[in-house]
């Protein structure tokens, strides 16, 4: 069993002794071996004589494309008078589906037993968890197994994620890999390291702990290859900038990005910045991406990070303008639908308070909002919120209540009223200020029985909100919305950016400080208050006259 056990143990020494493929009959030098070559031409000749283990161009030897071969030439032609690299941090970044992973895994194997090997080296991956860790040691791992040469001579030890060199050049090194999330990097001496998807990291210790231990060797090396991270503060963008400035000799960057100004949905865009396209990037996937990010808005976010390489947000905005007009058309009566549902947003002072119906009506969930601003003071709202409230009010999209805050007991006389209209099923609410809401039901005449059986809490975080924008998202893709285009609602529906945690879940929040989205968290709760088992639509009956 190899589970377990670490470098140099005697069991798996035995294993690799029992199983070790013989060695082979060299006929003729390697190319990387040959007289005459620079110290780069080395490293290119090794690279270039491994062989592609996957994709669309497995079997075949890899060639390194136009911006790869300028990164190596750069990192490691780049020498002193005597001969000693100058480069020490080198940073490639570029979009996914550009070849990241073959040649890190190349550059790995050419510092463990390649023309970069040394006495004893030490190699490591590493990345922000141990799934994307083990990319490159699974990549390098077949490749060692495909090459006679390396299969002989190193020990792959699966468990631990490590490869040791036994005998031939590199004999003593090894490579393992290393995760965010184990933190573990002190107490190591790299002759290279190497950091996959560090924009997804979610802080530097891994990476500081690596550069600070680089100074036990001459020469040491670290290279980060990484789509970029979404904002200029993050320790990824801080080193990419810093590194184009071309003021520190030692910190080399290689760029690749879409211009902020060019159009995303091009394909002349995508090749500006993706090198690989149509060598072993698929552009028929593109276009199939680009066509879903013109759709969402979240999408298009992603699209534009990992396709195009461009820093982005990760406040996106949740639907885009045209999405949103696409589901414009006029409202039917909710008093068709089996069964409404809503979600009641409320204000806490003077802020719009906003309960949005819904019911499903000919497959299409029709949208019904209602409005509520204090009376009082209502100009000055207009000239906060930059919105014509003096004009929504005129003609008949916002209600004002007497004073300067919203008075819930003239909320619940009108909720009343559309409790005795439609067939209520369930109203979302978010438990703020839910208290004296309730007291005001009390104060109508519902029992505490009523407001448990027609109310529901709705929480406002990730865990509530994410899986009800996900069909909220779904059904305006699909056009099963009809809001009529309200205005307010509609205004709402343009300040409503996301946010995202880590985990991708999502939650709305404002664009801006003075703008509103009271009404799509009220349409969002609404939405995620559906069961997901609707019962039948009524039945559509038809009256026939005899002729």
């Amino acid at each position: 069993m190899e589970a377990g056990l670490g470098i140099g143990d005697h069991s798996t020494l035995g294993k690799w002794v029992r199983e070790k493929p013989e060695r082979p009959t060299r006929k003729k030098r390697v190319a990387w071996k040959k007289n005459g070559l620079s110290r780069v031409e080395r490293v290119i000749a090794f690279l270039e004589m491994l062989p592609i283990t996957k994709g669309v161009l497995a079997g075949k030897r890899m060639r390194l494309l136009p911006g790869q071969r300028r990164f190596v030439e750069r990192v490691y032609g780049d020498v002193d008078r005597l001969g000693r690299r100058r480069i020490k941090i080198a940073i490639k970044s570029e979009p996914r589906g550009n070849g990241k992973t073959g040649l890190l895994a190349g550059l790995a194997l050419c510092h463990l037993l390649g023309p970069e090997c040394e006495a004893r080296g030490e190699i490591y991956s590493a990345a922000y968890n141990k799934l994307q860790a083990a990319l490159i040691f699974a990549e390098m791992k077949a490749i060692v197994e495909a090459v006679p040469d390396f299969a002989w001579r190193v020990n792959v030890q699966r468990y631990g994620k490590i490869l040791e060199v036994l005998e031939g050049d590199g004999a003593g090194s090894t490579f393992e890999s290393l995760s965010a999330d184990d933190r573990r990097a002190h107490g190591l001496s790299p002759s290279l390291w190497i950091f996959d998807e560090f924009a997804q990291s979610p802080n530097e210790d891994l990476l500081t702990n690596l550069r600070t231990a680089m100074g036990k060797r001459k020469e040491s090396l670290g290279v980060i290859i990484s789509t970029q991270a979404a904002t200029d503060q993050h320790p990824l963008s801080q080193m990419i900038d810093d590194g184009l400035t071309g003021e520190d000799p030692s910190l080399y960057v290689q760029l690749a990005v879409a211009p902020e100004d060019a159009d995303p949905f091009l394909p002349a865009t995508w090749r500006a910045c993706n090198e690989a396209l149509e060598v072993f990037l698929d552009l028929a996937e593109l276009h199939a991406q680009a066509e879903q990010a013109k759709r969402s808005p979240a999408f298009q976010t992603k699209f534009r990070n990992l396709r195009l390489n461009q820093r982005t947000a990760s406040n996106a905005p949740f639907i885009l303008q045209e999405t949103w007009k696409g589901c414009g058309a006029p409202v039917k009566p909710l008093m068709e639908a089996v069964e409404v549902f809503g979600g009641l947003d409320l204000s806490a002072v003077n802020d719009l308070t906003a309960l949005v119906l819904i019911g499903q009506v000919d497959g299409v969930w029709q949208v019904e909002p209602r409005f509520w601003l204090p009376g009082d003071g209502l100009l000055e709202r207009v000239q906060l919120d930059r919105v014509p409230y003096d004009l929504w009010l005129r003609q008949g999209f916002i209600r004002t209540s007497p004073g300067r805050s919203v008075d819930y007991d003239f909320v619940v006389g009108e909720l009343m009223e559309i409790f005795d209209r439609y067939p209520i099923r369930k109203i979302a609410f978010d438990r703020w200020m839910f208290r004296q809401f309730s007291q005001a039901l009390g104060r109508a005449g519902m029992s505490k029985e009523q407001i448990e059986d027609k109310f529901s809490e709705f929480g406002q975080g990730y865990r509530s909100m994410s899986p009800a924008l996900r069909q909220f998202e779904s059904l305006l893709l699909d056009g099963k919305i009809a809001h009529g285009m309200n205005p307010v609602l509609t205004m709402c529906a343009m300040n409503a950016t996301v946010m995202t945690d880590p985990a991708g879940n999502r939650k709305l929040i404002k664009s801006k400080h003075y703008g509103r989205i009271d009404g799509m968290v009220a349409l969002a709760m609404a939405i995620g208050t559906v069961p997901q088992e609707m019962p039948a639509p009524k039945p559509e009956y038809r009256v026939y006259f005899a002729g």
